[in-house]
């Protein structure tokens, strides 16, 4: 490096932020004079070719990706060691912030993000890239208001033959997960659609619609839980808003959106103020295929020009189908006029009394071939007119039948039609690569095809799933054709290397090269130097696959009799265990609710900070769940002084209308007769119920009969 904080032409000047595989920071560029954010890669992963290769990978993705709405990638390298992302910098906040600090957004806003994020998507798929991991961190809100979706960090593209990461893998978060994400199954297209839907449900309502107090947990309410309607939690919500959110949150991947133009759309449609209208799903296109729906904005223009074109006047209908028609139409007058003068008209030299007609049989020709069928009929005096049909049991140019069918008795004038085969009907092969060996043998024997298999070795591609087809999926073949599938066998098996007196970081850089997973735990030993691996399991030499786990145990160096507790309050849980144990500590978590500190994040410590323990004692780390759901009370008839009491006691805040309703009941003068939201809904802590309260009205008196004839008398 020219100086601590440089890469080559880049000067580091302030770190922005902190992923689970690279730090980005801001950065100014000499030779452009311009800043730019430089994003690098961990120390322990820049030893691995594994985590190189995807991180270039991930540049290469991105780089390929010119749009308005995602982040560009200008430059990619390597300094000393040091793997560095050059990308556009984005001043303004992510959507996590912005939700984070603000709650929930206005619905048509909310919408006008989502519109941008699925344009950006739109241009990814079209190129082959699915994202993954979309959720409101990735997405940016610049200064100048533009959408901008970031960190391709977990793209992959879709050529199987490419992969770097490891089939089935769950790469994401589980928060924003799609279903299929979340059973470890392949994801398309349709899981970032799914991912988009979390991100506009967690911006109409403040909130994801699940929660809970570990990844797994939020995962499997993925796949098995319903989604609470946005418009439960905030009545502001449009039904045709709330409409794109529940189809976009489809568990099936075939109930949802097809693609993101389908979702964008609907979406613009909704900002004109139009109602999307009901499609049924359509078949899916091949990968290569672009859709393309008219009157919309293509994805690649800017979003001034999408928000003006939504609001430009609509089109006349088009006169070009009309036109069409007419012509038909006139057509087939035509055509008539010729069959009846044709057919109706007596033919020069024949008699046209009725004594005068000869009847003769249809042959069968039913099988032959076109030009010998077409010989028999014209032998037998027959006109004819051969119109073309699939057929599943009869070769290609050979008859089907005859109109009229065989032996029929006709005037030897009347006409005759032979049906031509085309040959067995076509069906399109689905593409099944990817998938798992029994998906695909389903999906191809419900066609109709005939399945033949074989396997191989694969380095990337886990066992049992699809490599390759012939026919290729999108060719079409006759029903009953044989479709060959090679299946993986799984990598070839390698001998587990020696890692036993390499420090930690050289271990486990090595065996993740590998494809191995690795678990570590810490002992003290007096003649291992800290930080260095004391023992492994299997041991080296051991026959194993890419995928398993390998265990190593790391030297925290001589036993001492006591060490100091760091203050671990603000940490995340994950920092804060990792710290605990590698100190030679027990750590044991519990959870509290807290509005100061972020869920996942240490409130504190037991024993606290700075206090001296022996290694080995237990630990106490207390991490925030964020803030508490709280079930709204029934405050029917309860005073104002009651209602607010009841509501403190449960973290909340009491509003009160500034019109009261009229009441017909003095009891309830001045006390709550409605509340907003409804008793049993749910809240965050330090939420606000609106109370309408109650104003006695009496009813008007009525005056006596005799009271008004004495009125009238005087």
């Amino acid at each position: 490096m020219d100086s601590p904080h440089s890469l080559g032409r880049y000067d580091l000047t302030a770190h922005l932020a902190r992923g689970g595989m690279a730090d980005v920071f801001e950065a100014s560029d000499r030779m452009l004079d311009r800043l730019v954010a430089v994003k690098i890669l961990h120390q322990r992963y820049a030893e691995t070719d594994t985590f190189v290769a995807r991180f270039r990978k991930e540049a290469q993705a991105a780089a390929n990706l010119s749009h308005p709405n995602i982040v560009s990638i200008y430059d990619w390298g390597e300094q000393e060691g040091t793997y560095f992302i050059v990308m556009e910098l984005v001043k303004g906040r992510s959507l996590r912030d912005v939700v984070k600090s603000e709650g929930k957004i206005l619905p048509r806003r909310a919408a006008e993000i989502a519109t941008e994020v699925s344009s950006a998507l739109e241009v990814a798929h079209r190129n082959r890239v699915i994202h993954r991991d979309i959720k409101p961190g990735n997405i940016l809100l610049s200064e100048d208001g533009i959408v901008k979706v970031t960190d391709f960090g977990v793209a992959r593209a879709w050529d199987d033959s490419e992969d770097l990461t490891k089939t089935g893998a769950v790469i994401g978060t589980a928060t924003y997960f799609s279903p299929e994400q979340a059973r470890g199954d392949p994801a398309d297209e349709r899981s970032d659609i799914y991912s988009l839907g979390v991100v506009l449900y967690e911006m109409l309502v403040g909130r994801p619609p699940f929660s809970g107090e570990t990844p797994v947990s939020v995962a499997y309410q993925h796949v098995t839980a319903e989604v609470p309607v946005p418009s439960r939690l905030n009545p502001d919500v449009p039904p045709e808003l709330e409409a794109i959110v529940m189809k976009s949150l489809a568990k099936d991947p075939a109930r949802r959106y097809e693609t993101a133009a389908d979702i964008r759309r609907d979406l613009l449609l909704f900002l004109q103020g139009r109602t999307p209208p009901p499609r049924p799903t359509p078949p899916r296109p091949a990968p290569t295929q672009a859709v393309r729906r008219p009157d919309l904005p293509p994805p690649t223009v800017s979003p001034d020009e999408v928000y003006r074109r939504v609001h430009a006047t609509p089109r006349q209908p088009s006169q070009v189908p009309f036109v069409i028609t007419s012509i038909a139409l006139a057509a087939l007058v035509v055509v008539g006029v010729w069959y009846l003068f044709n057919v109706l008209t007596d033919q020069p030299g024949e008699t046209t009394t009725t004594t005068g007609v000869r009847t003769v049989v249809v042959p069968d020709v039913a099988g032959r071939p076109r030009d010998e069928a077409l010989q028999m009929l014209q032998e037998a005096g027959f006109n004819f007119a051969p119109p073309l049909e699939e057929s599943s049991d009869k070769a290609e140019g050979t008859v089907i039948r005859t109109e009229p069918s065989a032996g029929t008795e006709l005037d030897e004038s009347e006409p005759v039609t032979i049906v031509i085969s085309l040959g067995p009907v076509q069906i399109q092969i689905p593409n099944v690569v990817g998938s798992t060996l029994e998906r695909a043998k389903a999906s191809l024997a419900g066609q109709g095809f005939t399945v033949v298999e074989r396997t191989t070795r694969h380095d990337t591609i886990g066992a049992g799933l699809v490599v390759s087809q012939d026919p290729g999926g999108g060719a079409s073949a006759p029903r009953g054709s044989t479709v060959e599938l090679v299946v993986s066998a799984g990598p070839e098996p390698i001998q587990m290397p020696r890692v036993t007196g390499l420090t930690r970081d050289r271990a486990e850089g090595r065996l993740e090269g590998l494809d191995l997973e690795v678990e570590v735990a810490t002992s003290f030993h007096d003649d291992v130097e800290e930080g260095l691996v004391i023992s492994q399991s299997p041991a080296p030499g051991t026959d194993i696959n890419p995928g398993w786990t390998v265990q190593i145990v790391v030297s925290s160096g001589p036993e001492e009799t006591e060490v100091e507790l760091e203050d671990l309050s603000g940490r995340s849980t994950g920092d804060a265990t990792a710290w605990l144990e590698e100190s030679g500590f027990e750590a044991v978590i519990e959870q509290e609710s807290s509005q100061e500190v972020a869920a996942g994040s240490v409130i504190r410590t037991e024993p606290a900070g700075g206090t001296s323990l022996e290694p080995g004692s237990r630990v106490v780390v207390v991490e925030s769940t964020g803030s508490p759901i709280i079930t709204v009370p029934d405050l029917t008839g309860s005073t104002i002084d009651e209602a607010e009491v009841t509501l403190t006691d449960l973290g909340l805040l009491l509003e009160v209308a500034n019109s009261p309703r009229s009441v017909a009941d003095p009891s309830l003068d001045g006390r709550v007769v409605r509340q907003a939201p409804s008793p049993g809904e749910q809240l965050v802590e330090g939420e606000a119920v609106l109370a309408v309260l109650g104003e006695y009205t009496p009813e008007p008196t009525q005056p006596q009969d005799g009271n008004d004839e004495e009125s009238e008398t005087g």
